[in-house]
């Protein structure tokens, strides 16, 4: 392996370290900004649509994180070629493949166990404070 393809290999690595972080983020705001809705909700209990709220910033992150970890996937796939010495050097358009789209990403047990946990907290909370 050439000095050129390690270089090639770490850029590779750099984008999917940033994508995992971005990832991360994101989850973390959308407890952040979930919570922030409970303690509203709770502050009034006569108002506990706030909670219902929480859908909408629920769902947005879901998406997003959706699309993060489909990117990560994407690039993955590219390490894994450049490795194998089957992309030009340099080369960063990522690649796709069948279970890497945002869609599918979506559906995934990674997306879908943690926002569908935040989602039915949510219901949870509404229906406590209901």
């Amino acid at each position: 392996m050439t000095d050129d393809q390690r270089k090639h290999l770490e850029f590779i690595q750099s984008v999917i370290t940033r994508l995992a972080g971005n990832s991360f983020l994101v989850r973390g705001w959308s407890v952040t900004l979930i919570a922030a809705l409970f303690a509203l909700a709770a502050k009034d209990p006569k108002q506990p649509d706030f909670v219902i709220l929480g859908y909408f910033p629920c769902f947005l992150f879901a998406i997003l994180d959706a699309l993060y970890l489909s990117l990560e996937r994407k690039f993955r796939a590219l390490f894994k070629r450049a490795a194998e010495g089957k992309v030009t050097c340099f080369d960063m358009t990522p690649v796709d493949e069948a279970n890497n789209g945002w869609l599918a990403t979506f559906f995934s047990p990674t997306v879908l166990i943690f926002h569908g946990a935040i989602a039915l907290l949510i219901l949870g909370a509404y229906l406590f404070l209901k």
